[in-house]
């Protein structure tokens, strides 16, 4: 998979979906997610079906893709970002 294009997230990677933790209720999973589960709301494509939405959680709405983070393609991703929960 190529790496995103610049400025946005890769189609389809979802990888900030799976990776963290969210405490926060998301439609479908009232007292949020633990780190490595899917969310409820990642389709099969592995789009938010809240993408936009008023009931998507703020702090996916302030997450943003980042080269540096988010790496090369969607293993990257995954791994970083779990990392990150890991550390902190």
């Amino acid at each position: 998979m190529s790496a995103a294009p610049d400025g946005g997230c890769r189609p389809g990677c979802g990888a900030c979906c799976i990776a963290p933790s969210i405490s926060s209720p998301i439609p479908g999973m009232p007292d949020g997610k633990p780190a490595g589960e899917r969310c409820a709301q990642l389709d099969d494509d592995n789009l938010c079906r809240l993408f936009g939405r008023p009931e998507r959680p703020a702090v996916c709405a302030r997450f943003d893709y980042d080269r540096e983070l988010c790496g090369d393609h969607r293993d990257q991703a995954l791994e970083r970002i779990a990392a990150l929960e890991v550390a902190t």
